[in-house]
């Protein structure tokens, strides 16, 4: 038996124990010291005042004042500086106060300002904040240490809501939408905001009549990077996290089972130049297009909404980035529609990097370009202990492929204690001519002792052409993976992950970057907090990294890599970094880049120095930069990136990205040089209407694309959108016969209107 066997064997069956151990726990195991109690001992933090909601019976008028007599009533959130200085003092005097009644949560803020000129309000976009000011509200609405669904709004009143998954420790999920609502206004005091969020909108579970919830706020001023936060949370820790948050009991909430019917038209056309049957010259073809479709929202339980979709349509999302691929592995593009984004943390199983069982692109998008999407259902909340979401989805036949359904089935549920969990993964890939893709995971991640987590996973997928071509191989078609680390960021940090994955796995609704290896990766840091006021905030003198990927079949080195970081992080919120790398790539096939240039096959050894810099987010005019050095294979290679960000007013703002590589082979006489300019520009003349125009070049790719959509919120959930796209070729000699200017052209009119019963 192979080593990468054995160590297979090892890791899938116990991943498989322990994945049957944790699913069948008895409920109830004695629970450890909450995290914030851990955090606390550490850094001598003073308990936490006992602090509850208040249940108000007296109307509210959302306008930002809160002037109303109830608020008198209440104490405002005793507040402690995170950052620049953790428990430094306050520099502004702010008061927060939380409030509810029988079915909405009420947040007001006073964020007094001595110089009121210095507010940062640099957006007026939806879902956008710019460096600006900025009062936030995380709420964990089951209190479990979970997910934690996030709102906040800049003196401007945009509003922006964010979704948190796996305690902060699975990414963001920044374009989940919910429906809410915040007023503020600016006065020569400072400025001042409420927020009114439905319990609809955050789901809740009652319990005896009582319903848990915990929850975070916190005040940013921008110019000064300072940040006051309740609960006081270490800086160590994400803020976002939910296990940190503020435990507490409502009383009083009345259920209410709202139904949002959305449905949509559209018409517009679009244009292609295709080359004609004779092969002699493009011609423009104009298609019209003329669509309608709707969604259905309803809240089945308090904490289980059900979604439906027909002749689902995503006109106006924002088109994919640009990028160039200087690797033998496929690029990642994340989801950017909506309907798949909402409560996509409760779907999510990643299997290290970019790489998952299910990644919702797969659903509707071939190549980048879209497949009519008929229909879908989506199922997430609660059921007693248990998360669940069930997604089905149909999409149409088209000239290449069979018409698909697209089936996923995702449950987790708390085990052993408050912050663990396991679960089970279902997915599906069926074809109308009898194709299939089916995978199925068990995960779970245990909360050990202290900041200590232990994660393991065992996926096996079952695709009928690699059934069919050579049978079903049980080992050969795994994925066994394991983590073990320490989740803070203060003093000595760990990181150890083993994974092994088969050369018949293939996740036909999921993303991979190779196949059939074994791969072992580490990372060690030590995180450094200076005491006082001196300049810097945190100070990391080494991040140590590595990784080698082992070939299954041979046990041989793939590649492999080394890292040491420096990292240097001021008081403003600048930040300096600093890495030396060391890579190995063994090469079994010719890999090509542009401008015909190719590296044989070899072995390579490779060192590189790269370096980057942030300007202090809070500043009006900033900018990210870097660059690098590097042997590059058999040849050489340098590159510079820029990210200049100006905020000319609250109404204007602009984004670019610059990236240049410079690649040459010497001894080949080969090289290529490769420009990537992404230039956004947003405009909005009110928190209703806005224009961002996003524009790309990439040289090597021989193309310029425009892509600018016009925005009118009538309010949430009625939108006009206005979507025009346009891309040019570059190089225009580069086929015979010559290609036109323009590549292709579209203009799309949608309006959505949400009728709520």
């Amino acid at each position: 038996m192979l080593v990468t066997e054995r160590i297979f064997s090892i890791m899938a069956t116990s991943v498989f124990r322990l994945g049957l151990a944790v699913l069948l726990v008895v409920p109830g195991a004695q629970r450890p010291a909450p995290l914030v109690a851990q955090a606390m001992e550490q850094d001598t933090v003073p308990p936490v005042p006992n602090v509850s909601i208040t249940r108000i019976t007296e109307p509210i008028i959302l306008d930002g004042v809160s002037d109303e007599p109830v608020w008198r009533t209440i104490d405002p959130l005793p507040l402690t500086m995170r950052e620049p200085l953790h428990h430094g003092e306050l520099t502004e005097r702010t008061e927060i106060r939380i409030a509810h009644d029988e079915s909405y949560l009420y947040v007001c803020g006073r964020f007094y300002d001595s110089d009121p000129s210095g507010i940062r309000v640099n957006s007026m976009y939806r879902d956008q904040s710019r460096g600006d000011d900025i009062f936030g509200l995380l709420v964990n609405p089951y209190d479990d240490n979970d997910i934690g669904l996030v709102f906040w709004t800049t003196p401007a009143g945009v509003r922006i809501d964010v979704e948190v998954p796996a305690d902060a420790q699975a990414g963001f999920n920044g374009n989940w939408n919910t429906y809410w609502d915040v007023a503020t206004r600016q006065t020569d005091e400072g400025w001042f905001a409420e927020m009114r969020i439905p319990f609809t909108s955050l789901g809740f579970q009652a319990s005896a009549g009582q319903v848990p919830i915990a929850f975070t706020t916190y005040r940013y001023i921008a110019r000064k990077n300072e940040r006051q936060i309740f609960p006081d949370i270490a800086p160590e820790y994400d803020f976002f996290r939910a296990s940190l948050a503020y435990s507490t009991v409502l009383e009083g909430i009345q259920s209410h089972r709202p139904v949002y019917i959305t449905p949509y038209v559209l018409g517009g056309a679009a244009q292609r130049n295709e080359l004609n049957a004779a092969a002699t010259e493009f011609q423009m073809q104009t298609d019209e297009e003329a669509e309608a479709g709707l969604d259905l929202k309803y809240n089945v339980t308090d904490n289980l909404t059900l979604d439906l979709t027909i002749n689902t349509d995503f006109a106006q999302v924002e088109a994919d980035d640009q990028q160039i691929n200087l690797t033998r592995y496929p690029l990642f593009f994340p989801e950017k529609r909506q309907f798949f984004l909402e409560r996509s943390g409760t779907f999510a199983f990643n299997t290290g990097g970019s790489t998952r069982l299910f990644h919702s692109r797969r659903i509707g998008l071939v190549s980048g370009e879209p497949v009519r999407i008929f229909g879908g259902v989506r199922l997430v909340g609660r059921v007693g202990q248990w998360d669940v979401g069930v997604l089905n989805i149909q999409t149409a036949k088209t000239d290449a492929l069979a018409s698909e359904n697209f089936g996923v089935a995702r449950v987790r549920r708390r085990v052993i204690n408050e912050n663990s969990n396991a679960g089970a993964i279902l997915t599906t890939r069926i074809t109308t001519d009898g194709g299939y893709n089916v995978g199925y995971g068990l995960d779970s991640r245990i909360h050990l002792f202290g900041d200590d987590y232990l994660t393991l996973q065992w996926v096996q997928t079952l695709d009928d052409g690699i059934i069919d071509a050579q049978g079903f191989r049980f080992v050969e078609s795994g994925l066994a993976r394991f983590t073990y680390y320490r989740a803070r960021n203060r003093g000595f940090t760990y990181w150890f992950q083993g994974r092994y994955q088969g050369e018949d796995y293939l996740p036909g609704m999921g993303f991979i970057g190779r196949q059939n290896f074994s791969d072992f990766f580490y990372s060690l840091a030590y995180f450094h907090y200076p005491e006082g006021e001196g300049p810097f905030r945190r100070i990391d003198p080494f991040q140590l990294f590595g990784s080698v990927a082992l070939r299954n079949n041979d046990g041989s080195v793939e590649s492999a890599f080394i890292e040491h970081d420096f990292d240097l992080q001021w008081r403003s919120g600048a930040s300096l970094g600093l890495d030396l790398e060391l890579y190995y790539d063994d090469l079994r096939d010719p890999l090509d880049f542009p401008s015909e240039s190719r590296v044989p096959i070899g072995s390579y050894w490779y060192p590189r120095f790269e370096f980057d810099y942030n300007m202090p987010p809070g500043d009006l005019l900033r900018a990210s930069v870097g660059g690098g050095i590097q042997k590059f294979y058999d040849g050489w290679r340098w590159n510079v990136w820029a990210g200049p960000l100006w905020n000319i007013s609250r109404h204007f703002g602009l984004n670019a990205q610059y990236g240049f590589d410079y690649v040459r082979f010497p001894d080949r006489d080969q090289g290529f040089d490769s420009h990537l300019l992404r230039l956004r520009s947003n405009f909005a003349l009110n928190t209703k209407l806005s224009v961002n125009a996003f524009v790309q070049l990439s040289n090597t790719r021989h193309l310029m694309a425009a892509n600018v959509r016009l925005r009118y919120n009538f309010r949430e959930g009625n939108d006009l959108w206005i979507v025009y796209s346009e891309g040019w070729n570059l190089d225009l000699d580069r086929v015979s016969p010559t290609l036109p200017r323009t590549d292709s052209r579209t203009v799309l009119v949608k309006y959505t209107h949400t009728l709520a019963r």
